[in-house]
């Protein structure tokens, strides 16, 4: 190789060419040549591996490989031998100038660990798209954990090549590197704040991919799509995209619904107001009345019956309707609320079911509905609780009962 390396210099000279101009011709020349042989190598070596990656592929049963070559890692890994074999070519061709060998060394071993890194992220990312497929981390933020493998990858390797160019020792550099750390947490605050809240957003199970989260202060309301270091992705139910950060998930609130997802029912917790001046006492002609009621005939019959007896074991005065015990028409419509949910096919029987009565308001006297439907989906739900609340809405006046409503002006006109 020496002898190659000062060949066109010896014959430059023998043509009578000065020592001056045969050491730049033969280095130019050598360079040049070096240059395109490098090219050439290159070349043959990334098809030959390329297409022996492309013929595995095709008879592989795994996605793994597919993978790898849709993320380059064959192309990249091609050029480990044309770096080599110009490290070990430079000091032959460029032996006549130092400084210049110098700085060409530390490229090459810069650009070496460019390669190095290159090679990284695209197994990384061959590792992230194949964790996706399968199953049990299809909802885990595969892209966070990507990332942070990258982001210490890259930050080791830029410590090293700054190492290389200065000439200093890497230790050196991390402490002077030490000195200037405020900067460096100012600069990258969003990236360390992400970083930190990416672990305990994972560590805590807080959210997953496919997760419908609420998030008010970002107007965010929909299936988590993705999850990485810095930010994460909603896709709203209007289907536009919204754009969390993701140290937003640990400092400030929000609504995850992964529990009514994962949940037998999803719950239905909704009121009817009652006029309180329509609440009363059952007359004997109004509970007569009711007993037309399937469903509160069998509860009808036997309340009256323990009302009656109870009354006239205490020798109660029953002239006057409030005395003793009595059945008022509120109390009978919240027993039929209870009684049709259920009996509602849409509703979980293996869930709570209770019609409660809340605290009176200046609207009127609360009659609560809580209960699960067994269908979780949004379309379905909202139908199942419409179909309830239109019944129950339709069946007040048979008990007597007027539902609240804030007078309109077609109430002030007059006849």
């Amino acid at each position: 190789m020496e002898i190659i390396s000062h060949w066109i210099y010896d014959y430059l000279i023998e043509a009578g060419a000065t020592e001056v101009w045969a050491k730049y011709i033969n280095v130019l020349i050598l360079a040049t040549t070096l240059v395109l042989v490098l090219f050439l190598i290159d070349f043959i070596i990334r098809k030959i591996i390329v297409n022996t990656f492309g013929r595995f592929t095709s008879n592989s049963k795994t996605k793994f490989d597919d993978f790898l070559v849709r993320n380059k890692t064959p192309r990249n890994i091609a050029h480990i031998i044309p770096i080599l074999i110009a490290y070990e070519t430079v000091p032959y061709i460029f032996r006549d100038f130092p400084k210049l060998e110098n700085i060409l060394f530390k490229g090459i071993e810069v650009f070496g660990i460019v390669l190095f890194l290159w090679i990284v992220r695209s197994l990384l990312n061959t590792l992230k798209d194949f964790f996706k497929t399968l199953p049990n981390l299809k909802d885990k933020p595969i892209d966070s954990y990507i990332q942070v493998f990258m982001i210490f990858s890259w930050a080791i390797g830029i410590l090293f090549a700054f190492s290389i160019i200065t000439g200093m020792e890497l230790w050196k550099f991390l402490t002077a590197l030490g000195t200037a750390s405020a900067v460096i947490i100012l600069v990258f605050r969003d990236t360390i704040l992400g970083f930190v809240a990416s672990i305990q957003v994972s560590i805590n199970d807080m959210v997953r991919i496919g997760d419908w989260i609420t998030f008010e202060k970002y107007g965010a309301d929909g299936d988590v799509i993705e999850i990485n270091l810095s930010t994460v992705k909603v896709q709203n139910f209007d289907k536009t995209i919204t754009t969390i950060p993701t140290y937003a998930l640990i400092s400030d609130s929000f609504r995850n619904w992964r529990g009514m997802t994962n949940a037998q029912g999803r719950r239905i917790k909704r009121a009817l107001l009652i006029k309180q001046e329509s609440v009363h006492f059952l007359e004997k002609s109004e509970l007569e009345g009711l007993k037309s009621i399937g469903l509160l005939l069998p509860y009808l019959s036997s309340k009256e019956k323990d009302i009656t007896d109870y009354n006239q074991e205490n020798e109660i005065d029953k002239s006057t309707l409030i005395n003793g015990r009595n059945l008022t028409n509120i109390g009978v419509f919240r027993k039929y609320v209870d009684l049709y949910l259920n009996n509602h096919s849409g509703i979980n029987k293996e869930m709570m079911i209770m019609a409660r009565q809340l605290a009176p308001t200046s609207q009127g006297l609360p009659i609560e509905i809580y209960a699960f439907s067994s269908d979780k989906r949004w379309e379905n739900y909202e139908y199942i609780m419409a179909d309830i609340f239109d019944h129950l809405i339709a069946a007040i006046p048979y008990f007597n009962l007027e539902g609240f409503e804030l007078p309109s002006s077609s109430n002030f006109k007059k006849d």
